[in-house]
């Protein structure tokens, strides 16, 4: 292990203790250290970090959201490694910055929702007839991921306690989701047919939602059956495309407004909300103020009350 691959791991193994997952930026450090190395370079530089994170790539993608990834990496390590030695540049922010582009939420009306769940109940018999209308519910119901929920294991659903544990989502890490006792209900009639129809084919951990061979669902039969479903429900139309995704974001979105709504202190809840969601990041969650015109009018009337209050207690 040459020295740069020494720093590289030391850096690896105290981020990992403070709760950080780090494949990727394991593997771009890899290749950063190991250019330097080739260079024979003892220093981290901006110059030549960004003369790294800019080289040409094969396949597809942006290569400006590429180089501002390999970069965001190298940025941490850098850190790490001033504060081990000051000869090392902290790199500055921005040098690939490019506009983050997020996609209007259609925030689904409660009619929706559940002309969605009874359209997907008549998408065809058997399993089908019985899988989507509950998957699409505990979507509507959690703000799960699509892939968090496909990801479930029957272990993974606590019928018993209404929580869910679920591992398959961005973070990496567990997180537990309560249930409302009617989702929990739902669940637990699903599960009972699916253990009355379904011929066992796992001897350990099974998947919770399965298709008719009793695997667990592929991602794009899920999304053809949404978009059936949608389509039957007439939701989707020529002109108005709303997505699986979309449900996560109307929960977000009804869960905040009820706590406008009833007066919560909602930036004191913000962070159960972020780590329900699953989020990383508390500012992903706060986006959502801005998703949706109620929210926004909701959170300014709050900050000009606020500021007001305080005008009035720095008058004599």
């Amino acid at each position: 292990m040459n020295q740069w691959e020494e720093h590289v791991a030391d850096y690896l193994r105290l981020r990992r203790q403070l709760g950080a997952f780090l494949a990727w930026d394991e593997h771009l450090l890899g290749q950063y250290t190991t250019y330097l190395a080739a260079a024979g370079s003892l220093r981290i530089t901006t110059a030549n970090a960004v003369s790294w994170a800019q080289a040409p790539f094969d396949g597809p993608g942006n290569p400006v959201a590429r180089a501002a990834r390999r970069l965001m990496a190298v940025r941490g390590f850098a850190t790490y490694m001033h504060a081990v030695d000051p000869s090392h540049e902290i790199l500055p922010q921005g040098i690939f910055a490019h506009p983050v582009h997020r996609s209007a939420p259609h925030i689904y009306t409660s009619a929706e929702t559940a002309a969605l769940i009874e359209a997907a109940g008549h998408l065809g018999h058997g399993t089908r007839a019985r899988t989507y209308p509950t998957l699409f519910g505990l979507l509507a119901a959690t703000g799960l991921r699509v892939g968090e929920a496909l990801g479930l294991n029957r272990d993974d659903v606590d019928l018993d306690t209404g929580i869910l544990v679920v591992s398959s989502g961005k973070s990496r890490h567990q997180r537990l989701a309560p249930l409302h006792e009617s989702t929990t209900a739902v669940l637990g009639r699903y599960s009972s047919w699916r253990d009355g129809h379904e011929q066992q084919k796992y001897a350990g951990s099974a998947p919770f939602f399965i298709n008719s061979d009793g695997d667990r669902l592929p991602y794009h039969n899920v999304l053809k059956a949404f978009r059936q479903a949608a389509g039957a429900a007439g939701i989707q139309t020529h002109r108005l495309h709303p997505r699986m995704h979309d449900l996560r974001h109307t929960f977000a979105v009804n869960t905040l407004l009820g706590w406008y709504r009833e007066g919560a202190d909602v930036a004191a809840m913000m962070p159960a909300l972020s780590t329900y969601l699953g989020h990383s990041d508390p500012a992903n969650t706060y986006w959502y103020l801005s998703a949706v015109p109620e929210l926004l009018a909701h959170a300014s009337a709050r900050l000009a009350a606020g500021a007001t209050t305080a005008e009035g207690q720095d008058k004599p």
